[in-house]
């Protein structure tokens, strides 16, 4: 439970919110600094291990497929994020589909588990990325 009260506030710690010292998250600025994407990693186990409870609760195999698919897709974006801050493409293509599909499914059924909680996970993701793909300039 305490990971999901502290993912929104990792998830944007690359934020301009930071810049000040006098900040009540200054605690939080180191994770600004480090070259590994814990958000993202974070987010990759958060996905697989959805596809998992989802096979053992229900026994339901496209959950068990479609978690291990896309999770592993968050984990090579994590990677790649890692190696290069620029390279942000797989994570924003991953976390946006996820978005669109389990937004529509939340849409539909308005259960906040499983597809509100991974529409909600997958938006704080798209938002983080797109902040550091306009915070960045651009190389050409």
């Amino acid at each position: 439970m305490l990971l999901y009260l502290l993912l929104p506030q990792l998830v944007f710690v690359n934020s301009s919110v930071l810049q000040h010292p006098d900040s009540p998250l200054d605690i939080l600025t180191y994770v600004s600094n480090m070259s590994v994407d814990w958000v993202g990693y974070g987010y990759a186990a958060l996905i697989a291990s959805g596809g998992v409870v989802g096979y053992v609760k229900a026994g339901s195999v496209p959950s068990l497929a479609a978690g291990a698919l896309f999770g592993g897709l968050a984990g090579l974006g994590a990677y790649q994020i890692s190696n290069d801050p620029n390279n942000i493409w797989v994570s924003l293509a991953t976390s946006g589909a996820l978005t669109g599909i389990m937004g529509k499914r939340f849409y539909a059924s308005r259960k906040l588990m499983p597809a509100g909680l991974m529409a909600g996970a997958s938006l704080l993701m798209v938002g983080k990325l797109s902040l550091a793909l306009l915070q960045k300039p651009q190389s050409t």
